[in-house]
């Protein structure tokens, strides 16, 4: 079969949240397979390190600094974007924070900053790049979800919460776009060992509950996701719609 049908030149993708860890790797591997990328983030000098990194690679990649919960940095974001850089083809809403703590000890404040980032951006950014692909009748939407969005654990309930209404989210986008040309679907990760989770990856007790866990035996790495990302921002996969990708080393299929 020809690679051609993953191919992704004379694309554009944009993914929230990229400049570290999933959200880079994932940046890396689209401009990898051809697209131009645009990476975001709210820390400028982050962002700037990260394209940086892309350029040196000799890919096609530009940075934009902007808040993914602001509906206003938002739309100001797409209309320069599209005035200068030219249509978005491909939008990968990875941006997302994780806290733990007990369920007693959660303010409202920390529950809706959660919400706001791991839930809410993502529908702000499909509602403002979405409707510019809807009127090209063309476009690809990639939600990165999680093991959470079917799974529950003790001390990151406001997350669970989250990643599962991400996913709906997507099967509903899915419904009203897919008629549109449009195809939405979602990234599962599992375990993986990035800075967000440096923390848990030193608890050696909690990387000996992962590496039990899951049949692959190990956390799993950032550049492990590129190919479910490419498949999903591909031609490959224009006839899938509202799906969830689980990549997890197989935890989510085993008791």
């Amino acid at each position: 079969m020809s690679t051609e049908l993953f191919s992704l030149a004379g694309r554009r993708a944009l993914v929230s949240g990229s400049g570290r860890g999933i959200g880079l790797a994932i940046a890396r591997g689209l401009g990898r397979a051809g697209a131009a990328v645009l990476l975001n983030d709210i820390d400028a000098s982050r962002l700037a390190a990260a394209v940086d990194g892309l350029r040196a690679e000799g890919l096609d990649a530009a940075g934009e600094v902007f808040d993914v919960t602001d509906p206003a940095a938002i739309d100001a974001a797409v209309a320069r974007v599209e005035a200068t850089a030219g249509p978005v083809d491909i939008l990968v809403n990875n941006a997302g924070i994780q806290l733990r703590k007990p369920i007693a000890e959660w303010s409202p404040e920390d529950w809706h900053r959660i919400i706001d980032i791991d839930l809410t951006s993502a529908w702000l950014m499909s509602r403002a790049f979405g409707l510019r692909m809807v009127e090209r009748g063309r476009g690809k939407i990639i939600n990165i979800c999680s093991i959470q969005s079917d799974l529950g654990r003790t001390s990151i309930v406001p997350y669970t919460a989250a990643k599962g209404g991400l996913r709906m989210l997507t099967r509903g986008m899915c419904a009203e776009w897919g008629p549109e040309g449009i195809q939405v679907n979602g990234i599962a990760p599992g375990y993986f060992d990035t800075e967000l989770t440096a923390a848990l990856v030193a608890d050696e007790t909690f990387s000996a509950w992962v590496r039990g866990r899951a049949p692959a035996g190990r956390w799993g790495r950032p550049e492990e996701l590129v190919g479910a990302a490419v498949f999903l921002a591909s031609a490959a996969s224009d006839y899938v719609n509202g799906q969830l990708l689980y990549v997890d080393g197989g935890m989510s299929a085993v008791l």
